[in-house]
């Protein structure tokens, strides 16, 4: 298994990180079929082949996910696209 692990900086507040966390959660389930469920300020993620969270920190969040067997080999083309989508959504 193959894990990704981010840190990117935010200066959202606690609303506006969250607003635009579900907003990247909606894409991830409409484009991928992923489920999403909030557990207090984390919102983890999962569907075949991968299992993940993003943590909302006072001024950061946390993306990890484990990559199953198949998505393994893409890990760079995946964990590419997730940074450009932190920093498209919080700088």
């Amino acid at each position: 298994m193959s894990r990704i692990d981010i840190q990117h900086p935010h200066s959202k507040t606690p609303a506006q990180a969250r607003e635009a966390v579900e907003a990247i959660a909606g894409k991830l389930s409409d484009r991928f079929g992923v489920d999403c469920r909030w557990e207090g300020d984390t919102l983890h993620f999962n569907r075949t082949g991968v299992e993940g969270r993003i943590a909302l920190l006072p001024d950061a969040l946390r993306v990890s996910a484990d990559l199953g067997f198949l998505l393994a080999a893409m890990k760079g083309p995946i964990e590419a696209e997730i940074r450009r989508i932190l920093g498209e959504r919080f700088g």
